[in-house]
Parts: C-alpha cells; sequence; structure tokens
C-alpha cells in the first residue's frame, strides 16, 4: 500500500468513488494499491491536472470537482487499461463537451403529449464502448417500460455518443438576404453521395461552459467573419434520436451581410475549408423546391424564417 495526498477535484468523495472504483475516507492522505495508484495516475495525466511530488496528485489550485467534472471523469476512467492518459489528454475538449451535453439534457421539454415515463423507469443492465476516438459509439442492453404496461424484454441498442450543437443561419432584415456555408462533409460522402459538399447554416460543437448563444456568435465570427446584431431562437432537437445522442440548438442571427455573393471562411488550426453564399431570400428558398437544400437545419431554419420574416423585417 501507497499514502498519497488526493488534492483538487480528488477531494471530492464522489470523484474518489469514480476514479478509484471504491468509496474512500476524506483524510488527505490515503493508503492506495497499486493498482489504484495507477488509476489516479491514469485520472491525473487525462485531465491535465498537476503534481506535487511523487505522493501528491493534484494540487489545491485544479479547485473542486462539480458535476461536469465528475461526468468527464467517468469518461476518462472507463478508458482505464486500455487508452493511454495522454490521448484523452487530447481528447479533453470533446470528453467535457459531451459531459455538458449530459447536464444540458437534464433541462428536458414538457410531456403534454408524450408519455411522462423517466429514463429512470429503464432498467440498464450492460453497457460497453464499441469505439473510443474522437467520436464515442457504444452499446447498452437494457428494458424499458412500454405502452401496454409492465417492462419489455431486454434488448441491445448501439448509439453514437456526440455533442449539442448550436445552428445558426445568418439573415439581413435590410437587405432581406440569408449566408449560407458550403463544405465537404462525410456523411454525404460516407453514404455514396457523389457530391459531398453541403450548403448548411453556420455550425459549431458547443464547448463546455459555453451556451448555444455564444458558441453560434463565435462560429459566425470563425467561419464567416460576421458580428449577429441579435439571435432569434428556432428550436432546438435530436437530429436522429434513433441512433444519436447529438442535440441542435437553432438560431436565426440577425446582421448586415456582404454584398459579395461568394467568400471564404473557417479556421486554418481546424482544417477547415469553407465558402459561403449569400443569397436573396427568395432563392433560398427556391432551394426547397429543387432538393439542393438537403440539409436538416437549413431546411428547418428557411422555413421558419419565412414564417417569421415580415416580423423581423419590420424591426431590422
Amino acid at each position: 500500500m501507497t499514502r498519497v495526498r488526493l488534492n483538487g477535484p480528488l477531494r471530492d468523495a464522489a470523484m474518489r468513488r469514480i476514479v478509484l472504483g471504491r468509496d474512500v475516507a476524506s483524510d488527505e492522505a490515503v493508503a492506495l494499491t497499486s493498482e489504484e495508484v495507477a488509476r489516479v495516475e491514469h485520472y491525473v495525466t487525462a485531465a491535465g491536472l498537476s503534481r506535487e511530488g511523487e505522493e501528491a496528485f493534484g494540487a489545491e489550485r485544479d479547485g473542486g470537482a462539480g458535476a461536469l467534472e465528475r461526468l468527464a471523469a467517468e469518461e476518462i476512467m472507463e478508458g482505464f487499461g486500455r487508452l493511454d492518459a495522454g490521448l484523452l489528454r487530447e481528447r479533453r475538449p470533446m470528453i467535457l463537451s459531451r459531459a455538458a451535453s449530459r447536464i444540458a439534457a437534464r433541462e428536458t421539454v414538457p410531456a403534454d403529449v408524450r408519455s411522462d415515463a423517466n429514463a429512470g423507469d429503464v432498467e440498464l443492465l450492460l453497457r460497453e464502448n464499441l469505439h473510443d476516438g474522437f467520436f464515442v459509439t457504444r452499446a447498452m442492453e437494457l428494458r424499458h417500460p412500454t405502452f401496454s404496461g409492465g417492462m419489455g424484454p431486454r434488448v441491445r441498442r448501439e448509439v453514437f455518443v456526440a455533442t449539442d450543437a448550436a445552428i445558426v443561419l445568418p439573415y439581413d432584415p435590410r437587405r432581406d438576404r440569408v449566408l449560407l456555408v458550403e463544405q465537404f462533409r462525410m456523411g454525404p460522402y460516407g453514404r455514396g453521395d457523389p457530391r459531398p459538399w453541403t450548403l448548411e447554416p453556420i455550425a459549431g460543437r458547443v464547448d463546455a461552459g459555453e451556451m448555444p448563444e455564444q458558441t453560434a456568435r463565435r462560429e459566425a465570427e470563425e467561419e464567416a467573419g460576421l458580428k449577429l446584431c441579435r439571435l432569434e431562437p428556432v428550436g432546438g432537437h435530436y437530429c436522429s434520436p434513433g441512433c444519436s445522442t447529438e442535440y441542435f440548438h437553432l438560431f436565426v442571427g440577425l446582421c448586415d451581410l456582404p454584398d459579395k455573393a461568394r467568400g471564404r471562411g473557417g479556421l486554418e488550426t481546424e482544417n477547415e475549408d469553407i465558402r459561403t453564399h449569400t443569397l436573396q431570400f427568395d432563392r433560398a428558398m427556391g432551394l426547397l423546391d429543387t432538393g439542393e437544400a438537403d440539409n436538416g437545419p437549413l431546411i428547418l431554419s428557411l422555413l421558419w424564417l419565412a414564417r417569421e420574416r415580415d416580423r423581423l423585417r419590420a424591426i431590422g
């Protein structure tokens, strides 16, 4: 046994349980087995925490542990013995974003029409990671309540674990024009689409600690060099609830759009190759008729804009 001091987020009892796999007294110095020391080292490295000597993990300045850190620690510790801690540290922004998405999911929508059954009524029997990369794919075996009453049979389901995303369609109400971005997309390419470059609103991952509105404004500047004057919420929705956790927060962003029809945008540091298109409203709506607008958020945003356009032009 080795006696070590657990500082920073590791002073939190729930965090210790996640990292060590057992309850540990809150004393500063605790006796750990060699495997438990290895578990702590894995977490500290992946979480990017500092060390104070050979017998102290996590400096005091690293602060305490909240819900976000605990959820991130769960994913980090799922990789213990399977994934390199240094690699997990590189993926920490995505890990934190997935954790933030789980917290955001707690603010659920009403159940006036649908069932008011709770996720707590589902019996989770097995959970395993099938893929651990930049993205994560999980398999779960579970039983859930049925509409006829009682619990259904044990079933196995796979889910793509993603983050929340903020999506914004820039609209200039004075000139009655919108801006779309065009870029290469793996989804259409993987499906076999001969034209895997898609027209879309501006979009980006909601980072941990950000509100979707902040993400929308940041991405508008990064992808198109735009400063949005005002955000109009369109709605939020799961992109493919049968197999993905990804959740979209949609907005229309009021702004002044450039006169040139095409431009370039994106961050070189993220290998983004983006072309922007400024279109008059009528031409943008025509994309719905021709089918060139084959991106769900773009279709939803244009239809919402068609409904709210007169109001926005009156105040724009």
